[in-house]
Formats: structure tokens, C-alpha cells, sequence
């Protein structure tokens, strides 16, 4: 027979041979068995570790690749050829390096076989699962990093193309309007010069005073054939009216649909033949056209001149001279037409400001009046508030006076209720032995009345 003790309690046991075997095989199973468990853990520990030094090196190395892709595309097709070497380069020193690592762990298999051949089996087949999943990864970031690269490349062709033919469309386009421009150009002096030269034939035909009335019936001429689209509601004819023994030549006056005046152009029309001896210059006639405008309350002086045909001044277009007279300008012929059209729309635009800034005058009245009746309500207001309030003040002193004084009435009728109490107090304390202690006569007189009563009652 074997003895054990109880570690806690000290009592001893007494076991058979076979059970004495049975604990002992049971402690030492269970200490071989958690010294392997240790030992398990030591090495997945270990396995644990270089699988993250593993993960590691491969997320710096998918860092450097990604920094050399970056690189690679700057560079473009000058460095693609630099970039599959060291790709291939980082593909073998990868697999090598995976293929290490499997010898490695391939050794640590076969240690760990003597402990416990199944753990390790799994732990290094988990490990090979992770290298091969970690390879095929990094493989498809390498195969995505080359398909984005062949992408941009093919946008930065497709740009370039379609650049070169953008800039190819724009010099066409942009040598198409230069020669329509100039092709415009040149039809316009044509036109100018077959201009000039039919008014030089006409100048040699023609007087002094045929001359004057054919620049005349021009400008009407002119004026007529747009009159119903441009100016319907304009008058242009001659001044028939002479005051003070002088007129001009035309007036122009447009109206609003209202029938208020926009707009009046006094017109003076000169001319004169090339071989004429006096030549006149066109200031010669400014005052008397001023003085035209006055007198006929013309809103512009307008000069259509032929004078002077050398001069730079006036054959470069509408020149305004009223730095001399007020509103007065000299034109060409050909300015005719466009200097009415110029007046006109400024006259409506101005007729259109003066609408708005009479709305904004008509609107700040409304503003003013409403102020006003704002401000009169506002003192009235205020004074019937104030007469309100020195009432309520009022009534509020009359009410502080009646609380007073009720306050008083109350304090004397308290004062009397409390003598009245007492009174009463004392009333009720008052008795005939009381009113006859010491006065004998009074207390013979109650005696004699007590005895009367009684023998009544008898």
C-alpha cells in the first residue's frame, strides 16, 4: 500500500499500487502535455513574428514599388525599359526571399515534428498559405501598376493627338477669318474708292448749286430707304421755316409711341466743286448752324460736309467739334445713316433712365410718405403713450395712497379688536366676589339678594 498527503488539508491516503501508477502517469501526462502546449506556443510565437517581419519587408517593399511606379510615370517611355528590369529584379528577390523563408520554415517543420507533428504541420501550411496569398498580392498590385501606366500612356497619346489636331483646326479656322477679314477689307476700300471717284466725276458735272442739292438728295435718299424698318417713328424733311431770314437744310425729329420728342438733328448738307476758286472750310459755317439749331430748339447740330477732302481730321469719321458749339458734330456722307442710328439709341437710352430715375423718384416719394405717415403715427403714438401713462402713474399713486391709508384702518381696527379682547377678557373675569372684596356694604347687598333668591326658590 502507498500513502498520500492532501497538500491543503494534510490528511493521508492510503492507495493501492495500481492507483498509486494511475496518478502518477496522470501528473506526469499532464505536465508532458502543458511542456508541449508551452512549447507550441514558444514556436507559433516565433512563427508568429517572422510572418509579421514578413508582411513588413513586403508592405515596404509595395511602398518602394508604388514610389518607383510614381517615378516611372513622370519619366514615361524613356525609363520603361529601367522599370520592368527592377520589377523583375523586386519579383525574383521577392520569390527568393519567399523561397528562404519556406526552406526556413520547412526546417522548423521538421524540429517541431518530435513535439507535435500536427501543429506545426498546420501552423507551417497556414504560413505557406499566408507567403503564397502575400505573392499572388503583390503580383496583382504590380499587374494593376503596369495596366494604369499603359493607361495613362494611352491618355497622354490620345491628348497629344487630339491636341495637334485641335491646334491644326484652329490655324485653319484662324487663317479662314484672317482671309475673310482682309477680303472684307479690301471690298470695303473697293467700295470707298469707286465712292470717291463716282463723287469726283459728279463734282466735275455738276455746279456749285447742283452740287449742294445732290449731296441733299442723298441723305434723303439714304434716309428713306430704311426709314420704316429703322426709324419708324421719325420725321426727316426739309426746313421750309426761315426765322429771322435764315434756315438750316433738314431736321430730324423722333418720337416715343407716346408721342414724346426723343430726339431733333438739325442737318446742314455742304458741297462744292473741285476747280472752285473760293474754297470755304467747314468751320465757316458752325455759327450759323448753331444759330439754326437755337432758333428751331434742335437738340444737335450735325454738319454733312464734302469740304475740305484733303483733311485728315474730318475723312477720319464723325468728329465731334462742340469744344466750338455746344452738340455739334461735322460728318461724311457715308456717317450719315450711322451717327442718326448712334443719336437715336442714346436718346432712348436716355429716355429709358429718365423712366427709371422718374420710378425711383416716384418710389423714394412713396419711401418719404410712408416715413412720414410712419413718423406722425409714431409722435402720436408717443403722445397718447405719455398722456397713458402719467394716468396710469396717476391712478397707481391714488391706489399707493387708498393702500395706505386702508393699511392705517386696519392697523386701527386690529388696535380695537385687541382692546376689545381684553375688555371682553376682563368682563369675563369679572365676578360679584370680586366687585365686593373690600366693600362690605356692596357685599351685604349681595348676600341679602343671593337669600332672597333662594327662599324663592323654596
Amino acid at each position: 500500500m502507498n500513502e498520500i498527503k492532501c497538500p491543503n488539508c494534510g490528511t493521508v491516503f492510503q492507495v493501492s499500487e495500481s492507483d498509486y501508477a494511475d496518478i502518477v502517469k496522470q501528473v506526469r501526462d499532464a505536465e508532458f502535455a502543458s511542456e508541449l502546449q508551452e512549447k507550441l506556443s514558444d514556436k507559433l510565437e516565433v512563427l508568429r513574428a517572422e510572418q509579421k517581419q514578413t508582411v513588413h519587408e513586403k508592405d515596404v517593399r509595395i511602398d518602394k514599388l508604388e514610389g518607383e511606379i510614381a517615378h516611372l510615370k513622370e519619366s514615361a517611355k524613356s525609363a520603361e525599359k529601367e522599370f520592368q528590369a527592377r520589377l523583375e529584379s523586386e519579383k525574383q528577390a521577392s520569390v527568393s526571399q519567399a523561397e528562404k523563408q519556406i526552406i526556413q520554415l520547412e526546417g522548423q517543420l521538421a524540429a517541431l515534428k518530435e513535439s507535435s507533428a500536427v501543429e506545426a504541420e498546420l501552423a507551417v501550411a497556414q504560413a505557406v498559405e499566408q507567403e503564397r496569398e502575400q505573392r499572388h498580392e503583390l503580383k496583382s498590385e504590380l499587374d494593376k501598376a503596369q495596366a494604369a501606366l499603359s493607361a495613362k500612356e494611352s491618355d497622354l497619346e490620345r491628348i497629344k493627338e487630339q491636341y495637334k489636331v485641335e491646334k491644326e483646326a484652329l490655324a485653319a479656322q484662324h487663317a479662314i477669318e484672317l482671309t475673310s477679314k482682309l477680303q472684307a477689307k479690301d471690298d470695303i476700300i473697293q467700295i470707298r474708292e469707286q465712292e470717291i471717284r463716282n463723287i469726283q466725276e459728279m463734282r466735275g458735272k455738276l455746279t456749285v448749286k447742283l452740287l449742294g442739292e445732290s449731296l441733299e438728295q442723298h441723305c434723303e435718299t439714304e434716309f428713306n430707304q430704311i426709314r420704316a424698318v429703322a426709324f419708324p417713328n421719325a420725321s426727316f424733311g426739309k426746313d421750309n421755316d426761315a426765322v429771322e431770314g435764315t434756315k438750316g437744310d433738314y431736321i430730324y425729329r423722333e418720337y416715343d409711341p407716346d408721342g414724346v420728342e426723343l430726339l431733333s438733328i438739325m442737318f446742314e448738307m455742304k458741297n462744292e466743286a473741285d476747280d472752285s476758286v473760293h474754297k470755304k472750310k467747314n468751320a465757316d459755317h458752325f455759327k450759323k448752324l448753331d444759330a439754326d439749331r437755337r432758333k428751331k430748339n434742335c437738340e444737335y447740330a450735325v454738319l454733312v460736309s464734302l469740304l475740305e477732302s484733303e483733311s485728315e481730321l474730318y475723312n477720319r469719321g464723325i468728329v465731334d467739334v462742340s469744344y466750338e458749339y455746344e452738340k455739334m458734330y461735322v460728318i461724311r456722307p457715308q456717317f450719315f445713316i450711322p451717327l442718326i442710328s448712334l443719336l437715336s439709341n442714346e436718346a432712348k437710352k436716355a429716355a429709358d433712365y429718365k423712366h427709371e430715375l422718374q420710378m425711383i423718384r416716384q418710389q423714394n416719394i412713396d419711401v418719404t410718405n410712408f416715413e412720414s405717415s410712419l413718423e406722425d403715427f409714431k409722435e402720436k403714438f408717443g403722445t397718447n403713450y405719455r398722456r397713458a401713462s402719467e394716468r396710469f402713474s396717476k391712478a397707481i399713486e391714488e391706489i399707493d395712497k387708498s393702500i395706505d391709508h386702508l393699511n392705517k384702518i386696519k392697523e386701527n381696527l386690529l388696535g380695537s379688536e385687541r382692546n376689545l379682547r381684553l375688555a371682553n377678557d376682563k368682563a369675563e373675569a369679572l365676578t360679584v366676589k370680586k366687585l365686593t372684596r373690600g366693600n362690605p356694604t356692596m357685599k351685604a347687598k349681595f348676600d341679602e339678594l343671593s337669600a332672597a333668591d333662594e327662599s324663592e326658590v323654596s
